[in-house]
Formats: C-alpha cells, structure tokens, sequence
C-alpha cells in the first residue's frame, strides 16, 4: 500500500482540502492518504469551516477529519509526504533524521508546471474566494502528482 501525507501549518484548510481530494481520487485498496500540520495550533479540531463548505461543494465531505501534528514517525509511516509551502518544507525537513526521510519530502506544487509560485496560498485570513481557489489548485495538482506516484 502506497501511504501518502498531505501538511500544510494548522492541518485546518489546505492539507485537510489536499487530503480529500487525493483521497477521493485514488483506490483506498491500494492508497492511504492522511493529513498533518507543521504546528500544533489545531490538533483536535475538525478543518475550517470554509474548507468543510468548500469540499462539499465540490461533492466531497472533510468534515470527519481530525488536525494533528506532523512527528517524525510519519517518515516511517509515508512514502510521499507532500508539504503545502516552503515554510512547512523547511519545518519537515529539520525534523528529518536522514536522507531517506528528506528523500520523501516535496513541495505540493513542484510537479504543477503550470504554476510559477511553489508556495501553495493559506486562505486561512482571506475570504471564501480563496478556498475555491486552493480547492481548484489542488484539485489539478493531484491529478498531476497521480502520474508521478504511479509511474
């Protein structure tokens, strides 16, 4: 099984979006896919309102999932972990005890070519036209990234 992690800072707007739209696209017989935060601002909560809204929209439901933490067993447990900015990257990395846990890192939006800035936008402070807009960012980059894992 070919387990995949989603982080962005909170674990509240994009990772949760991230990690539902992954999910929903790839069989669960074959993927686990799981979402985390950098920081511990969270851990507990159910993702923000805007990002339950905005999967919903979109035919997706988030709103069972849980914010936590990003620890350094997730380099044992995932086999991509995929970081929402280069803030989040950095915090990940540093926790890295070796080369192959830095060698499953990556930025979300490095295989989107069509995307010039790597840094995924948190719309955590912005309105609800920024959530639509990580939505569909993300939406894309998944079907992007699929390629990549299953090749």
């Amino acid at each position: 099984m070919t387990r995949i992690l989603m982080v962005c800072l909170g674990n509240i707007c994009r990772s949760p979006l991230a990690h539902g739209i992954m999910q929903s696209k790839l069989p669960e017989d074959h993927f686990y896919v799981d979402s985390a935060g950098t920081a511990a601002y969270h851990v507990g909560n159910k993702p923000d309102r805007r990002s339950i809204a905005v999967a919903k929209k979109h035919g997706l439901d988030i709103s069972t999932q849980t914010a936590r933490q990003f620890t350094v067993a997730d380099f044992d447990t995932f086999d991509y972990i995929y970081a929402m900015d280069s803030s989040n990257y950095e915090d990940i990395i540093r926790l890295a005890r070796n080369n192959s846990d830095i060698e499953k890192v990556m930025l979300f939006l490095e295989a989107n070519t069509f995307i010039q800035n790597k840094n995924m936008p948190d719309p955590y402070y912005g309105e609800k036209d920024g959530f639509e807009y990580v939505y569909n960012l993300v939406h894309e980059t998944c079907d992007i990234l699929i390629k990549t894992i299953n090749d």
